[in-house]
Order: C-alpha cells, then sequence, then structure tokens
C-alpha cells in the first residue's frame, strides 16, 4: 500500500478517497449513532492541533517501518494495521470524518497532497490533463504542523536509504560487512530518524529566511514557509519512487499472486495464483545499470519540478521577477545538494 499507492496517488490523482478503509464502516456508524458530518453537538479536532496529530501518526509509521525489529512479520503487521484502524475509526466517530482524514489520519492527509502532483484534474465535473505539479501552485500556505508533516515526508524516506549505508553505520562503529540485525541499532535508529528531520526543517527554514532578506520580503516567516513547501512534493514523491523502486518490482509480483487467492483457499481469481515470480529482473549488472540510471532520472526530474513549482510559489509571493528569483536563490542551491545527496545515497555501498 505504501510503496504503490503513493506512486499511483502521484500518477493518477485522489484514488484514495474512493478506496478509503474507514469511510464506509464510518457512514454505517454514523447511521447507528445517529451522526452525520455537520453534527454540530459533536466533539470536533481543536483547530489548534492543525496537523500535529497526522505528524505524530506519520513519525510513528515511519519508526515502526525503519527501526521496528520485525516490520514484516505478518502477525505483528496485522496487529499494528489493526490496531491503527481502530484506533482511527475511533477518531473519526469523535472528531468526524472529515476533521479526523483531513488532518488526523496520516495516509489521507499525505495522499491528499501527494494527489496534487497528478498531471489530472477535474474541472466543472469533467476530467482533464494539466502540467504535473500545476495544481501545487493554487495551494494555501500550510500552518506549522504541515509544514513539518511534509519535510518529515521527505526525511523519512531520506533516513530509510541513508540508515543502510556503510558511512552511516560506520559512525557508529557497526561494522556493515557483520550487520547486526535491527533490534541491535533502534536507539541508532531512532535518533537517526529525529535528526533526519531536524536536520531538513533547520536547513528548508534557513532557506526561507535567507530567501526572504535578499529579496527584501516583510511577510510573515511562517506564511513564507508554508507555501513554499509544497515545491518539496515532487521531490517526496521522486525520493519515494526511486527508493521504492526494487521493492515494487519484486513485492508488486507477489502481489498479483496474492490477489488471486487472497484468503489462501486454492482461487484463482485472476488467474495469476500459479505465477512465477521473477525475482530476477533486479539482479545482474545490465538490471542493476537500468535500475540506477532510472533511479538517477526520477531524482533529478522531481528536483527540477521542485525548482518550476518553487519558482511559481514565489512569483506569488513577489510579483517583481528580480525580486522573486532573489528569493529563491537559497532554496534552490538546497535543491540541488539534495539532488547530490539522493544520487549518492545511490551509488554509495549498503548494508542489509
Amino acid at each position: 500500500l505504501w510503496a504503490g499507492f503513493t506512486l499511483l496517488q502521484g500518477l493518477l490523482g485522489d484514488l484514495w478517497s474512493w478506496l478509503n478503509p474507514w469511510y464506509g464502516p464510518w457512514r454505517v456508524a454514523s447511521r447507528v449513532f445517529g451522526l452525520s458530518a455537520d453534527d454540530a453537538n459533536r466533539s470536533r479536532l481543536p483547530n489548534w492541533l492543525d496537523y500535529w496529530p497526522a505528524f505524530v501518526l506519520f513519525f510513528a509509521f515511519a519508526w515502526f517501518e525503519l527501526i521496528d525489529p520485525a516490520p514484516d512479520d505478518p502477525a505483528h503487521l496485522a496487529f499494528a494495521a489493526g490496531l491503527y484502524w481502530l484506533a482511527s475509526f475511533i477518531a473519526m466517530l469523535v472528531f468526524g470524518y472529515d476533521a479526523w482524514s483531513k488532518r488526523g489520519e496520516f495516509l489521507s492527509v499525505f495522499f491528499a497532497m501527494v494527489a496534487r502532483f497528478a498531471p489530472f484534474e477535474r474541472v466543472d465535473g469533467r476530467l482533464g490533463l494539466c502540467w504535473p505539479g500545476a495544481k501545487l501552485l493554487a495551494v494555501d500556505p500550510l500552518p506549522l504542523s504541515g509544514t513539518a508533516f511534509l519535510l518529515l515526508a521527505l526525511s523519512s524516506v531520506s533516513f530509510d536509504g541513508l540508515s543502510k549505508t556503510f558511512f552511516w553505520l560506520g559512525l557508529f562503529g557497526v561494522n556493515p560487512l557483520e550487520f547486526p540485525g535491527r533490534t541491535a541499532l533502534i536507539g541508532i535508529g531512532s535518533f537517526g530518524l529525529a535528526l533526519t528531520f531536524v536536520l531538513l526543517a533547520a536547513v528548508f527554514a534557513l532557506a526561507v529566511f535567507l530567501g526572504q532578506r535578499l529579496a527584501g520580503d516583510d511577510r510573515s516567516f511562517g506564511a513564507n514557509a508554508g507555501l513554499l513547501v509544497w515545491s518539496i512534493v515532487p521531490i517526496a514523491l521522486a525520493y519515494h519512487v526511486a527508493h521504492y523502486l526494487t521493492v515494487l518490482l519484486v513485492d508488486g509480483q507477489y502481489a498479483l499472486v496474492a490477489l488471486s487467492d487472497p484468503f489462501a483457499l486454492g482461487w484463482n481469481l485472476f488467474g495469476t495464483a500459479n505465477m512465477m515470480v521473477e525475482a530476477g529482473v533486479v539482479a545482474g549488472a545490465e538490471s542493476a545499470w537500468w535500475l540506477w540510471n532510472l533511479q538517477a532520472g526520477v531524482i533529478i526530474a522531481g528536483h527540477v519540478l521542485a525548482v518550476l513549482v518553487a519558482h511559481g510559489l514565489a512569483w506569488r509571493l513577489c510579483r517583481q521577477p528580480s525580486r522573486a528569483a532573489l528569493s529563491q536563490l537559497p532554496l534552490a542551491l538546497l535543491m540541488i545538494a539534495y539532488t547530490i545527496f539522493g544520487l549518492w545515497l545511490l551509488a554509495t555501498p549498503t548494508a542489509g
């Protein structure tokens, strides 16, 4: 879901609203308990919380995926997913479906943000085409919590790549050729996940601040950062695709097998139950060459689009072309540096 559906959202638009696993049960429960979306008597999510619930839950999800000793264990994963579904369902009953799905449920929040990158848009009830990322140019500024949420989305996938490198492990005296396993690295991983977010947030804030100084912009720093952070979406999506590409190519085949027989009852609904999984699609020198170049191309394209989006957003803040260009100089340098960092992650040796 996390690896594949994010890509679909970025390519095709908001599919999540059609497949959201809470909406149907919530509709049934709201009828049973006499609740409605606009019921003023129900408890609402306090406005001062903004996106902080989604931020906390996203961090917990990232920790589970990247740090937990056995996130792929079927029983462990099923328990965590079931617990999260139940907790979110209760929150939707208490605070309202719209409020919680827009500011509390991290998957809905993230997928809604990523869907703005898609080259499809609905105008007057009709589906049309637009440039990738064009819908990001018309967004409203995010509050501090929303800015932190988007930066966390990028920093977490970045740390996922960094945490496996010989460089990172060597910093803590871990021999990557004798990888001790995830259990032994829980403390290091937790520290690194938090540190990566703090560093990215600090550098992004510095870039926005310096851009304001160069352009002589006296607007609120929070408003500028909340608008310009939307330019992170193409980068986050590109990193996600590049990072999970090999996983999608192999695990996607297993998903096709499982779809034909979801309950292990001997079904073959789509004729793929007996399909042979070709793990070799990501093995060998030729495959590695194609995969690396494809991943590198995706990262570079994502950063180029991010620069274009950032410039379009800067034009909204500074209508004078020279000031808009000056305001974007530090952010553009940050994006170039992050491009180099992403390419280094692809090229450097990794363990595990």
